[in-house]
């Protein structure tokens, strides 16, 4: 009986044994599991770890560049704000300019259109003298337009002696063709030069030198020119060049010589002008 008892004793705790062992290598396996699941998940927080260093270096390097581009951005407004109102002025300026430029323009069109009114006066002028006086020799008479004035150049063979201011009665004839001319011209004043050579003056002596024998001519020719063919004396200027303005140095005889120099008036001039002022060719119709 007490045999028994040990054996069943036995064999308990052989069972007993037994059950333990099964149980731990169970949670042996389990820790084994868990062991492993907490190194890997270590390791992936550590790899988090890592990735989130690494996302706030950026982030603060994204910050930073966000900070300069904001900065940057203003100051990029303020330039052009700055632009805008040195644009505002430049636009200003130029329209100023443009305005200016368009004003010396049209002064420019305006005082080409009284030249070319001039010139073509001047141009009429000189056809009707040549028609008048075209009969005559080229040595004698010569009609000529220089810087928008008219000369008409009388040699003085035609017109007096030798050392004389009386006029011959051929220059009479030529004076009076003249005359007709400037009498139909009312808009011209004109000038009498008497030019004579370098010769010094022998004569009487109520003329001292050359200088009074080319004013004395000059005279001469506007008295005819009043007396004897009703010129007014208000549109008629007598000078005497005396021999200082000679057209040759070698032929004498070409400087002695009556010139008459007729140009527009003055205010006539600036009549043409104002008339260009009012064409609306001229004024672009305003």
């Amino acid at each position: 009986m007490k045999k028994i008892i040990l054996g069943c004793l036995g064999v308990t705790l052989l069972l007993s044994s037994c059950v333990s062992q099964k149980k731990y290598a169970d949670l042996e396996a389990k820790q084994k599991e868990t062991q492993d699941l907490l190194n890997s998940a270590t390791v992936k927080l550590n790899d988090c770890l890592e990735e989130k260093a690494t996302a706030d270096s950026r982030l603060s390097t994204l910050e930073d560049q966000n900070a300069f581009l904001k900065a940057n951005n203003q100051e990029l407004i303020n330039n052009m704000g700055n632009l805008t109102t040195l644009t505002t002025k430049g636009a200003e300026n130029l329209e100023k300019s443009l305005e200016s430029l368009q004003e010396k323009d049209l002064t420019i069109r305006k005082l080409n259109d009284a030249i070319t009114r001039r010139d073509s006066v001047n141009l009429s002028l000189v056809q009707s003298l040549k028609g008048v006086l075209g009969n005559l020799d080229d040595e004698d008479i010569e009609i000529s337009v220089e810087k928008g004035v008219v000369f008409v150049s009388i040699s003085d063979k035609l017109l007096f002696s030798s050392g004389s201011y009386n006029v011959t009665s051929r220059a009479k004839e030529v004076l009076g063709k003249v005359a007709k001319v400037v009498n139909n011209k009312p808009d011209f004043e004109f000038m009498v030069e008497g030019h004579t050579d370098d010769v010094p003056y022998r004569g009487n002596g109520i003329l001292l030198d050359n200088w009074d024998l080319s004013v004395k001519r000059a005279t001469a020719v506007v008295r005819i020119l009043q007396n004897d063919f009703n010129v007014d004396p208000k549109r008629m200027t007598a000078a005497g060049r005396s021999e200082y303005v000679p057209v040759s140095q070698t032929e004498k005889s070409k400087n002695r010589r009556t010139r008459i120099v007729v140009l527009p008036k003055i205010d006539q001039f600036y009549s043409m002008i104002e008339e260009g002022m009012k064409d609306p060719s001229i004024n672009g119709g305003r």
